[in-house]
């Protein structure tokens, strides 16, 4: 693991050119133009010139038939239903893009239907997983300090991890219990921390974080989370501490630093809230990307139901 000390937030670089066609560095100019991420961007580029490789013909000449035998020899090379309806929706964006920038036409993409996806159900994680994975951290040490106060707040608030990793100080209001988050889109919503997260950040930050700060020598980082040498934290970083404390909990189930996102949401439902509030929580901008925890809600209770009812 890297030992460099990272006084602003880590980003993705974006993909090389490397002598790309003129449509592919204009269409990345209109993607930067709008404002999107460098992760997504590079999602973009990535998917269009896989497209591309399937056809001797310029990306920008195609038609619907084309368009049908590039998802044909993707499914030949054994990519699943979601990579063919993640690589045909950059295909729609892409030809949108030609459209509305009156390069063409029509857009090829717009009568081919999206291949069918199964539902994928984020993994369920009990209230008892969580309580122990809240309880693995070491609190006599910084880091362990450090570390129940991540897991805590990512509960608590249900963040996505690059939020958490790029937490900063000033977004931290103790006071009132809340956090300002810079999600997807660069979009700011007001998340609560409850009293057992507000709690944990509080002790981090009063006995843990200044510890960390020594190690900088230079520059002055404002991230809330602190690695070792003192610098942002990655998502490796994070990932690489909830396989350590799942293992130390017992917790036999697959984790990923999302889980503790869709335990947030999936607990909250179970508990009463309402679909819209855990929408706003969670900072999506279509409810139905929230819909799922309710078939995670759903599931469980007739789990429940079949393990407890005599007529089960």
């Amino acid at each position: 693991m890297s030992k460099t000390r990272a006084v602003n937030p880590r980003q993705p670089k974006s993909i090389p050119k490397n002598d790309e066609p003129e449509y592919v560095f204009d269409f990345r100019q209109a993607m930067l133009a709008r404002g999107l991420s460098v992760r997504t961007r590079n999602a973009y580029v990535k998917d269009l010139t896989s497209c591309q490789a399937t056809s001797l013909k310029a990306l920008p000449n195609w038609q619907d038939k084309d368009v049908i035998a590039c998802l044909s020899q993707l499914s030949s090379e054994g990519k699943t239903a979601r990579t063919q309806a993640r690589m045909l929706s950059s295909l729609r964006q892409f030809f949108l893009w030609l459209v509305n920038t009156e390069q063409r036409k029509d857009n090829p993409c717009e009568k081919i239907k999206t291949p069918k996806l199964g539902r994928a159900l984020p993994k369920d994680l009990s209230e008892a997983d969580v309580e122990n994975l809240l309880l693995a951290p070491d609190m006599s040490t910084s880091l362990g300090l450090r570390d129940k106060a991540m897991l805590e707040v990512l509960y608590a608030c249900g963040l996505r991890v690059s939020e958490l990793m790029n937490l900063s100080l000033e977004q931290v209001n103790l006071n009132a219990g809340v956090l300002r988050v810079t999600g997807k889109g660069n979009k700011t919503r007001l998340v609560p921390l409850g009293e057992y997260a507000n709690e944990a950040l509080e002790n981090y930050l009063t006995h843990a974080r200044n510890d960390l700060v020594a190690h900088l020598k230079s520059g002055d980082c404002q991230a809330v989370f602190l690695t070792a040498q003192g610098g942002y934290m990655t998502r490796q970083n994070f990932w690489y501490m909830i396989k350590k404390y799942a293992k130390l909990a017992g917790i036999q189930k697959d984790l990923s630093p999302h889980s503790l996102r869709h335990a947030f949401a999936t607990h909250l439902l179970n508990h009463g809230a309402d679909l819209r509030s855990v929408q706003l929580l969670l900072g999506h901008s279509d409810l139905s990307t929230t819909q799922i925890y309710t078939h995670v809600a759903t599931a469980r209770l007739q789990a429940l139901h079949e393990a407890h009812h005599p007529r089960g």
